[in-house]
């Protein structure tokens, strides 16, 4: 049988149950999920060798956290996960706002009611969810909102400006005993920043003119684009000089990692209205379309290009191609080259153009695509395999392909482009025709970039040819 918890502060000592700082606490499991060799961040991929080891360096040695980097590279989510290093509950006196340790209060309140109540005082249990707070900072953030300020109401029901009580805590104090959490701190305003000096070095705050000491026990971590990556701010370099460790987070590294995250981060419907799949080679030319948008001088890479750009694009080819096969009546849709056209949408809004020319958005967008599916056919294949097939385009062959062609269709103009079974295989795809027609496309438009094979647009059909 599970013992029973403390219910009040006498139950609460002859417990023997220890309170601890919430960094002994971070340092304690961290150690004991490290010695078991516990996955301390569920996933976060691709951070294993890089972003994990500074981190839990920095809990180790009890350090404030920034989390550099620019948007989309999972600051946030990491951020919020350091809550399942923290222990499951926690006994806190009942009724505190600020969350205060039985053994030793901190605010005025629970400093009277210790005195008044003794052994008898109430004792609550906090759960680990409950212990993190989070501030998008905004230019018109206040101290107010961070720290504290008079309540007018509590000086209305007659205490004294001079009396502690009149305080009404913000966000921090509140967050007493866990972990807090400032997003964008750059635009938080030079004079806020000041006011979070004490927090960070004394550990405790001041609130207006009032001669009061609250030493709060609270793990801060901030997330930031790099300074010279945004003109809405800066961090004052006294408050990051008070932060222990600035550690530098990046995109994937592999596509194997852009691929995973991906998968992982989609959406997913169980409607069951028809069976979805993608390729491994159309999933290679979703992620080499972000990792090319990383390079190119075209797009702002001080805003840089998130990996959400990756999941959307994902989840858009998804539904193009389940759009396509519920027209068509088919039971399984097959992501294919066709589908790319979709990805305008999805990727516009997620790009900053260097240029503001009208029209060039679309342009550099479909350019993003075509180098992306080059790249990824001259990983698989070499021209020189398809030799005869281009022989007999060059005799005259002609073939059209559509975004609205079924999939059987393809299975016919595999016939009459013969010989293509082996390279089919080799994208890991097999005979069903929906996969037919993937892989079909994908060599098409492969031997086009290579400049194989000529290419005529109207509408949303293209024939392929040599004349």
């Amino acid at each position: 049988m599970a013992k029973e918890k403390a219910r009040n502060l006498g139950e609460l000592r002859q417990s023997g149950y220890k309170v601890l700082a919430v960094k002994e606490e971070l340092r304690k499991n961290l150690i004991r999920k490290i010695s078991k060799g516990e996955k301390l961040f569920p996933g976060i991929v691709g951070y294993e060798d890089t972003v994990v080891p500074q981190l839990e360096n920095a809990i180790l040695a009890g350090h404030d956290v920034i989390f550099l980097g620019e948007r989309g590279q999972a600051k946030t989510r990491l951020i919020r996960q350091l809550t399942s290093l923290l222990d499951e509950e926690v006994p806190y006196i009942d009724g505190c706002e600020i969350n205060d340790n039985p053994f030793k209060p901190i605010c005025r309140s629970c400093r009277n009611r210790v005195e008044t109540e003794g052994d008898k005082l109430p004792i609550a249990w906090l759960p680990r969810g409950e212990r993190y707070g989070e501030k998008l900072a905004t230019p018109d953030t206040t101290i107010a909102d961070l720290i504290g300020e008079v309540d007018p109401i509590r000086v209305a029901e007659g205490r004294y400006l001079s009396d502690e009580l009149t305080i009404h805590y913000g966000l921090v104090p509140r967050t007493n005993r866990g972990i807090f959490c400032i997003n964008e701190l750059p635009d938080l305003a030079e004079r806020i920043q000041v006011g979070l000096f004490n927090i960070l070095e004394e550990r405790d705050i001041q609130i207006r003119g009032y001669k009061i000491r609250l030493p709060l026990d609270v793990y801060l971590v901030a997330s930031a684009n790099p300074e010279d990556y945004t003109s809405r701010g800066r961090i004052i370099t006294p408050l990051k000089d008070r932060y222990g460790s600035q550690i530098r987070t990046h995109y994937p590294r592999t596509p194997a990692e852009e691929i995973g995250i991906m998968e992982q981060e989609k959406g997913v419907f169980e409607d069951g209205a028809v069976a979805s799949e993608v390729p491994g080679y159309m999933k290679e030319i979703i992620g080499e379309i972000s990792a090319l948008a990383r390079k190119s001088p075209d797009i702002n890479q001080k805003s840089g290009v998130s990996v959400r750009l990756s999941i959307c694009n994902y989840e858009v080819l998804v539904a193009n191609a389940v759009r396509r096969a519920i027209r068509l009546g088919e039971k399984r849709a097959v992501a294919r080259v066709t589908d790319l056209q979709a990805l305008v949408a999805s990727t516009t809004g997620k790009i900053e153009l260097e240029s503001v020319e009208e029209g060039t958005g679309g342009r550099i967008i479909e350019t993003l695509i075509q180098k992306a599916v080059l790249n990824v056919f001259n990983r698989h294949f070499s021209v020189s395999e398809f030799a005869d097939l281009i022989q007999r385009f060059e005799g005259g062959l002609k073939v059209e392909v559509s975004e609205d062609m079924a999939a059987k269709t393809y299975v016919g103009l595999a016939e009459v482009l013969g010989g293509l079974g082996p390279n089919i295989e080799k994208l890991g795809v097999g005979k069903d025709p929906a996969e037919l027609a993937s892989g079909v496309e994908f060599i098409l438009e492969g031997l086009h970039l290579n400049r194989r094979l000529n290419k005529e647009t109207q509408a949303s059909k293209s024939v392929y040819g040599v004349h």
